[in-house]
């Protein structure tokens, strides 16, 4: 039961959660604004900025009323609440002394800061600060830091918040920016002028709230005030976070997170947030036909025409791959289109593994990404969730230092911000350990919310169902899945993939999977390949074969394509994603297509008909009813399933048996900054790459 207390807030008496500090009581029940410069809401709390204060009717001195809780305030000696006044003229004269402390040193550069139109510190100062100015001494000038290729620093800005400081420390778990002297020497700065090596580093700069940390590559592009914005969903990995991309006339200008408490909370990877301008670089924008070994530009109609011709043929030899950026209209479409030819060899699952024939919470996340916050044991299986999934890393992180959380390892030794129990390194200590009487296994066995995170480069082949199988035994007590619990996560690195697999792009009977198709090729067993957007694998195998490809960058794909149809990146189109937990959210066009390029499903509409094969839609709208009446899940917009059929699911049927692999279990990505044509055409994601130690391996914690 919540302990209530009264207080008095601008003379109106309410009851408050007695742990609630006295700026969110005066916001939530009083209704007042608080300025704020060093306090957040996902921050420990610093108490630096002074900014927030309030009159403690009958206090010596005004409060700040981030660092006072509601418990700490005493009643009035005739018994009476506590008034906390928000508006007083105190208040005023305070808070007007503290902006003109925190002005003193801050150049007046306004007109070419990049904060410009966004800073707290502008809109405070006209707020609550004086229409003058009683400084006449020089200013303090700050050596600017080196962080690199991402952050920009102009540190004579800084107004010493520590924001910065305690999330690359909290948060992002590695401790490179820090405060250093004291009183008007004090000022951020990075160890020994490093730059920062944080999946999540750019976060520091929506965290700054004036212009000391700005985008280094969108420096000097635009004005907020210039952009259109449009809110969608981020691709560059599994776990749809939630963003809002700017965006002047036809260019994607930056990439900024939206608060999504389930998802993302109101974090992004770097990834996320830098690529932007890969999406101009290296593009598809026309169709192309290879002759005498060289590709050459085509009409629509010709290269439809050709394709056409090439799918018309037998449909045992015919194969068709979807990609890791598809939507799930395109990979819809095409799957229509290949069953009306009788082709059997689809498959969405690039990376061999063999996933997605049972219960649909045989692949996703089923704890859920918020129920991180509720788990007390978790045990990672090949995976490294710093690299596949800095979001979900973090949030780990968030759970690891409440202190109620322990962890294992079985797979690399790599460093995830945290400490963690290594307890193997190949699928056959997973027997081992579960035998185990000792060390982690009994910790996880008697957690009341386990989780076990299965890595998607640990489900390759039949190692990976054979895994899937062992897993189901260890996962028979009854704790692991329950009504409201399923400890059963695989970790996708795709943001495809799920949304593949719901659609059932997978192959048919006697069908091929994607490692089947490419030995096919080699064999001559398949002549002709349909490639949508699907890079990520050895494209050399299918130098013998007829290659369709339908994408958006000139990647490994296009390299090898006889035929080339462009397509849309995530930008520049409307469309469906499943994140790894199952959530189905939908992106939305920011930009238009490049070129000559056209919405991916409307160039499969379009090759049906010169096939012969006419697919019964003609908008994407139409398509969408179609695809969830046979889908439904695709209608349950935002939702993620969680444990919801927990008890419905059955272990007996997760994986096949088989012979546990000694190889030792290895994360798919190595190098977090290219993983995709995107990443890999953008400059920016190279020059990150560039700069960092792949991979990064540590002693963990025994």
């Amino acid at each position: 039961m919540t302990d209530l207390r009264k207080v008095k807030i601008d003379g109106v008496e309410h009851e408050v959660p007695a742990e609630y500090t006295l700026m969110q009581a005066c916001e939530e029940y009083g209704g007042a604004e608080i300025p704020r410069f060093c306090y957040h809401e996902r921050l420990s709390i610093a108490g630096n900025c002074r900014m927030c204060l309030v009159e403690w009717e009958g206090a010596p001195k005004p409060q700040a009323s981030c660092a006072l809780q509601v418990k700490d305030l005493r009643p009035n000696r005739d018994g009476t609440p506590a008034h906390i006044k928000t508006n007083s003229p105190l208040v005023k004269k305070a808070r007007e002394g503290v902006m003109e402390f925190l002005l003193i040193n801050h150049p007046l550069d306004c007109p070419i800061c990049d904060q410009g139109g966004e800073c707290d510190l502008q809109d405070q100062a006209m707020a609550y600060g004086r229409d003058f100015s009683r400084f006449e001494e020089n200013k303090r000038a700050v050596d600017d830091k080196h962080m690199g290729p991402l952050v920009n620093t102009i540190m004579t800005r800084c107004i010493q918040c520590t924001r910065c400081v305690r999330f690359i420390t909290e948060v992002a778990g590695v401790q490179e920016i820090g405060l250093v002297n004291r009183g008007e020497n004090a000022e951020i700065t990075t160890y020994l002028e490093k730059s920062l090596t944080s999946e999540l580093s750019g976060n520091v700069i929506d965290l700054c709230p004036v212009g000391a940390l700005t985008s280094k590559p969108y420096a000097f592009n635009a004005r907020p005030w210039e952009l259109d914005k449009v809110e969608s969903v981020d691709v560059m990995d599994a776990v749809g976070s939630n963003i809002r991309i700017d965006s002047r006339r036809d260019a994607v200008l930056r990439i900024l997170p939206m608060i999504n408490d389930d998802v993302n909370e109101e974090w992004i990877s770097d990834k996320t947030r830098f690529v932007w301008d890969g999406l101009a670089r290296q593009r598809l924008d026309r169709p192309f036909i290879r002759e005498n070994g060289n590709l050459r530009q085509a009409s629509w109609d010709e290269a439809l025409g050709l394709a056409a011709e090439k799918l018309k043929g037998d449909p045992s030899k015919t194969a068709a791959i979807a990609g890791d950026l598809c939507d799930a209209e395109s990979m819809y479409a095409l799957k229509e289109l290949m069953g009306s030819l009788g082709v059997k060899n689809i498959d969405c699952r690039q990376d061999g593994s063999l996933i997605g024939t049972g219960a649909r919470e045989g692949y996703l996340f089923n704890s859920s990404i918020a129920g991180i916050d509720d788990a007390d044991a978790i045990l990672f299986i090949g995976t490294n969730p710093r690299l596949e999934a800095p979001i979900i890393n973090a949030r780990i992180r968030k759970r690891w230092i409440t202190g109620d959380l322990e962890i294992g390892m079985i797979g690399d030794t790599v460093d995830l911000t945290y400490d963690y129990h290594h307890v193997g390194t190949s699928a056959a200590d997973l027997a081992a350990f579960s035998r185990a009487r000792k060390g982690f296994a009994p910790i996880l066995k008697k957690a009341e919310n386990p989780m076990i995170i299965v890595g998607a480069g640990a489900l390759v082949g039949e190692a990976g169902q054979a895994l899937l199988a062992a897993l189901a035994t260890l996962m028979s007590g009854p704790k692991f899945v329950r009504e409201g619990w399923n400890a059963l996560n695989i970790l996708h690195t795709a943001a495809a993939r799920v949304g593949g697999l719901d659609l059932g792009f997978l192959p048919g009977t006697d069908g091929k999977s994607t490692e089947a198709i490419l030995a096919g090729a080699e064999a001559g067993e398949i002549e002709t390949v349909y490639l949508l957007g699907a890079d990520e694998f050895d494209a050399s195998r299918l130098k013998d074969t007829f290659v369709i490809y339908q994408g958006h960058h000139g990647d490994a794909g296009a390299h090898v394509a006889d035929i080339i149809l462009p397509g849309c990146a995530y930008t520049e189109k409307d469309g469906l994603y499943v994140n790894t937990e199952g959530r189905v959210q939908m992106g939305m066009r920011a930009v238009p297509p490049k070129g000559m390029a056209k919405e991916d499903w409307a160039i499969v509409r379009a090759l049906s008909a010169a096939i012969g094969r006419v697919l019964p839609f003609d908008s994407q709208s139409a398509l969408r009813d179609q695809m969830i009446e046979k889908h439904p899940t695709f209608g349950a917009l935002g939702y993620a399933p969680g444990a919801a059929s927990a008890a419905d699911f059955d272990l007996s049927q997760l994986g096949t048996d088989g012979t546990l692999s000694d190889a030792p279990l290895k994360s798919p990505v190595t190098d977090f900054y290219m993983t995709n044509p995107i990443a890999r055409a953008s400059n920016v994601m190279a020059e990150c790459s560039a700069g960092v130690d792949k991979p990064t391996y540590s002693e963990a914690a025994e």
